[in-house]
């Protein structure tokens, strides 16, 4: 079950893929995590395909890690009394808190911290973006704006205030009983929604206590603002382009993407590019060449991980989606310019890192001039197989661990096999148990070289300090 590539695919499971078939079919075609998107589904749900996966673990003997993605706030207008009404450029609109249903001058918006929040001249966009209203005048219960793009509104649809924090928390009632959900079935991995400000992630990490790892969704401009405050305080990042796109003007979001990528492998945190990836293919066998072409430039910049959504959640062709992300991230990675293009952009270790920093840049080093098959991790909490990954190493990342829940949480990680084992008890027999594992998964035969990298004592988190090369 080795991965014949080390960027990462992660798809969405839904309507389209929910039976224990299709997902065993996603999973062979190249999966590597699967998202279960709480925006959709009931609990009922969620359970039934936790227990799939699980199912499939226990069958294939490879890690699968699961990421529950928290639906986050939804912020929308309210009813209107004839149905969808049109805005026409020019136009006055009035937004409030009234809760009777809207007509062409008006309409509820059941949402008093948006109006705190406003000022004379900010922006509120509508059904993601295809409306534009300025405001022109505002309380606390009530905003007088200005049509500026104008069309056809209907009731519930989105509103967004780009440039503007609100004073909500990224976590609603809803996501508080998901969450409890989610870490009761052993999500590995939590995508948080609406993260505007590095206390969004605190607040997550205080609820979660350890028992899942964090994914902060970066698809606001006032986060991109602080963003390597957030990326800090993340396990990983997830570049969700679609909400980026509505709230900053289109031509910005590829640059702001090289940006995320390159904050998040400058601070060796996992970075996954999604939304819209492979679109077409919710409703066509192939993608369009633009399509293809965007999955490469992710897999160019260096990221850990690419997304599928619509397409295997509820497209026609889930699988076909799968194969084809799979065939361009091994595409691009047997291209010679991707390696030039990962060590150029590769960040030199700052003078006064820790020791674990040294090892890993010194592994890097070695790999490279001895050409060696593999580099086995030992690993406790996942800590040494992420710094390992930081460094983009010309070989494969086996990372040997005691702990499932770090095998599962690797799953994501670039160029990571993970693989549930016992810990080592010596540095001889740390060496023994690298090389035999190493031939049994297909990393290394006779005579190859691998590089071993660990903490002493063995079992202690937070403790790589030793690096060993030994002949299988």
């Amino acid at each position: 079950m080795r991965r014949t590539r080390n960027a990462k695919i992660v798809a969405t499971l839904g309507p389209a893929s929910s039976d224990r078939d299709t997902v065993r079919r996603l999973f062979l075609a190249g999966v590597d995590v699967f998202r279960l998107n709480f925006s959709h589904g009931s609990a009922d749900d969620h359970r039934a395909r936790f227990a799939i996966l699980r199912d499939l673990e226990q069958e294939t003997g490879r890690p699968i890690g699961i990421l529950a993605d928290l639906q986050g706030p939804k912020l929308r207008v309210g009813t209107f009394a004839d149905g969808p009404v049109m805005l026409a450029e020019g136009q006055a609109f009035r937004l409030d808190l009234d809760t009777a249903p809207g007509d062409v001058r008006r309409a509820g918006l059941p949402h008093p911290e948006i109006f705190a929040a406003l000022v004379p001249g900010a922006e509120l966009l509508l059904d993601d973006g295809r409306l534009r209203l300025v405001v022109e005048r505002c309380g606390p219960e009530f905003a007088e704006t200005r049509v500026v793009v104008g069309g056809k509104l209907s009731e519930r649809k989105g509103v967004n205030v780009p440039g503007v924090v609100l004073p909500i928390t990224a976590l609603t009632a809803k996501d508080r009983r998901d969450l409890a959900l989610a870490l009761e079935l052993g999500a590995d991995w939590i995508a948080l929604s609406f993260v505007q400000r590095p206390e969004d992630v605190a607040e997550a990490r205080a609820l979660i206590a350890g028992r899942a790892a964090i994914v902060s969704k970066l698809e606001k401009p006032s986060a991109v603002e602080r963003l390597d405050e957030i990326v800090e305080l993340s396990d990983a990042v997830m570049v969700a382009r679609g909400d980026l796109g509505v709230e900053l003007p289109a031509e910005r979001v590829p640059g702001i993407q090289k940006r995320i990528v390159r904050a998040c492998r400058h601070l060796g945190r996992p970075v996954i590019v999604a939304t819209q990836m492979l679109e077409s293919m919710v409703e066509a066998p192939v993608p369009t060449r633009a399509e293809a072409s965007d999955v490469a430039t992710a897999i160019y910049d260096g990221a850990d991980a690419v997304m599928l959504s619509a397409e295997s959640a509820s497209g026609k062709h889930p699988v076909e989606a799968v194969d084809m992300m799979n065939r361009i991230v091994q595409q691009v990675e047997a291209d010679p310019l991707y390696r030039q293009l990962i060590d150029a952009s590769h960040s030199a270790a700052r003078p006064g890192g820790d020791v674990a920093e040294a090892v890993c840049c010194a592994m890097r080093r070695a790999v490279s001039l001895l050409q060696a098959s593999a580099i086995v991790c030992y690993t406790s909490s996942g800590h040494t197989s992420l710094r390992a990954a930081r460094e983009r190493p010309e070989s494969p990342i086996l990372s040997l661990t005691p702990s499932l829940a770090a095998a599962r949480r690797l799953a994501l990680a670039w160029g990571v096999h993970s693989v549930h084992t016992e810990d080592a008890a010596d540095v001889g027999q740390m060496s023994e148990i690298a090389c035999e594992i190493s031939r049994r998964e297909g990393f290394a035969r006779s005579g190859q070289m691998i590089v071993a990298i660990a903490g002493v004592p063995f079992g202690t988190p937070g403790t790589t300090n030793l690096m060993r090369i030994a002949t299988v």
